[in-house]
């Protein structure tokens, strides 16, 4: 006993400076940047630790973004990791899917939902639509790319026809190439963190404007396009056009006109140059919002993104989100072109509790008799009557359908309650369906995503 008590206290006189130097940078690695320059502060040796590049903060880099992207890559791989570690920390908040705020400007009908993902150097953001043609595939179409030249500057660009050979390849991309290739520089800006909004960075797509000769040739760098990542107060970002800016030019110039000789003069010709500008967007600003409970969980269990197939045979996204009073409901992630389909709830319930097993007759005559729409068959056009299948349900929950919201005192004084009543079954792999009872069919609805990757893609 005595010697096991010796032993521990010779274990327990070990310090952090009697670890190899592989160890202390693993350990370290785990530390957030904030952690890491406290540590920094404890010791003259540990200042030269922390601030070794290829060391501490290449094992940083690789830890948090080894397995999603490569990482002696960025910026040809001339970058130095501890500002590679700032730029990619706020550039994850991009991860995921977001919808579009408003109506589209790239292209007449681009679909809403947008996906970020990264690659083995760049971020990409996708355009993701549904099939037109009754099947489960979803079309992905890369159109917005960010990424660091050697110089560590932040360059984002969309690209309009979806050319993805440019993708990786901001080291090679010259100060002229924006302005002879159809790519279209971008600047995009976070507002809070579900937030951010993209607009035509004029500077580096018109080189010889009388902003890129005053300024000169500036590319904007992580910190000033993504410094607002982690304000959520910040309301605009300071890009141009943005409507920050537009508000305190218009300030400036009533003021110059008071004050300053000639100000009538000035102000003319600064309207006369913003004009100008204005006039050579290619694209007008987009705004998008995050989806940011996409997936189910324990206690939201159909809530996040799903596709399903419909009545008439066209594959439909759909978002499912929990309220903050316990109410569950589901509206289309459609096309604009769709008018207020997209507003308009398919399903609604202000009551989440479940019926569970065993169900009465009643429920499951209400499964059984009706038709689960499935996807046409590739070689086989004359079957278009979708199959009968019977699932496995687990749960089963009441819902209702309607465009305007019911009032409960007075539900009960509809009609014909079964024209908005309806039901979710629930599956036991997770998945669920969902069908009214004026109807004879029901959606299945399955995952858009798995694990951070699309399924079914079609690119």
């Amino acid at each position: 006993m005595a010697n096991l008590s010796s032993e521990i206290d010779e274990i327990g006189s070990f310090s952090f400076t009697d670890f190899p130097e592989d160890v202390q940078l693993c350990i370290l690695s785990f530390l957030s940047p904030s952690d890491i320059a406290s540590f920094s502060c404890t010791s003259k040796r540990f200042v030269s630790l922390c601030r070794n590049d290829r060391k501490l903060w290449f094992t940083m880099c690789d830890r948090r973004w080894g397995s999603t992207t490569q990482i002696n890559n960025w910026g040809k791989g001339k970058i130095a990791y501890r500002l590679l570690y700032k730029t990619l920390h706020q550039w994850e908040n991009l991860i995921g899917f977001w919808r579009r705020s408003g109506s589209p400007t790239i292209g007449v009908s681009s679909p809403p939902l947008v996906f970020f993902e990264w690659g083995p150097d760049f971020l990409a953001g996708s355009r993701v639509s549904p099939s037109k043609n009754g099947t489960y595939d979803v079309f992905k179409s890369p159109f917005l790319w960010m990424g660091l030249s050697p110089e560590a500057q932040a360059m984002s660009f969309i690209d309009p026809d979806g050319r993805s050979g440019f993708a990786g390849k901001f080291g090679d991309l010259g100060e002229s190439d924006f302005s002879d290739c159809d790519l279209i520089p971008i600047e995009l800006s976070f507002m809070g963190t579900n937030h951010f909004s993209i607009e035509e960075n004029l500077t580096l797509a018109y080189p010889n404007s009388p902003e890129r000769r005053i300024n000169g040739c500036r590319r904007s760098s992580p910190e000033d396009s993504l410094a607002a990542v982690t304000d959520v107060n910040v309301v605009g970002s300071g890009s141009p056009g943005s409507l920050l800016d537009g508000l305190m030019s218009e300030i400036y110039q009533q003021f110059a006109n008071r004050t300053s000789p000639g100000g009538d003069r000035a102000s003319r010709r600064q309207r006369r140059r913003e004009k100008e500008r204005l006039g050579k967007r290619k694209l007008e600003a987009e705004h998008f919002v995050k989806i940011v409970n996409c997936s189910p969980t324990p206690l939201r269990p159909i809530q996040g993104l799903w596709k399903g197939i419909s009545d008439d045979m066209r594959m439909d996204f759909y978002l499912v989100v929990y309220d903050d009073i316990g109410g569950i409901a589901c509206r289309r992630v459609g096309d604009s072109s769709e008018g207020l389909s997209s507003y308009s709830p398919v399903f609604w319930t202000s009551n989440t509790t479940f019926l569970e097993a065993p169900f009465s007759l009643e429920e499951e005559h209400f499964h059984d008799c009706r038709i689960h729409v499935h996807p046409l068959p590739a070689n086989d056009i004359d079957e278009l009557v979708p199959s009968i299948e019977n699932k496995r349900i687990s749960r089963i929950l009441r819902v209702n359908s309607s465009y305007d919201l019911v009032l409960p005192d007075l539900a009960g004084s509809v009609p014909n309650p079964r024209n908005v009543e309806g039901r979710i079954w629930q599956y036991s792999n997770g998945t669920f369906g969902f069908g009214f009872l004026r109807d004879n069919f029901i959606i299945d609805l399955k995952h858009i995503a798995r694990n951070g990757s699309i399924l079914d893609t079609v690119e």
